[in-house]
């Protein structure tokens, strides 16, 4: 599947990895506070909105690197 008849990782994986990236999202200690506020929203909100489009580019990327496995 990812690996090369030799048991070699192909890159493939590497770019599944990239899955991992928008994982941050999870760790709400990070980034349950109210401040800094940007344009009168509190970090929370504009945090988690801001991983909307950058979790969306992560997920692309995958696909078009690995939609010929499918």
């Amino acid at each position: 599947m990812s690996t090369s008849p030799a048991g070699r990782v192909t890159p493939r994986l590497w770019w599944r990895l990239l899955l991992i990236f928008p994982l941050v999202t999870l760790l709400t200690p990070w980034y349950a506070r109210a401040t800094p506020a940007l344009v009168g929203v509190p970090f929370f909100y504009w945090y988690l909105m801001a991983w909307v489009p950058v979790s969306a580019v992560c997920s692309g990327v995958v696909y078009l690197k690995t939609r010929d496995l499918i």
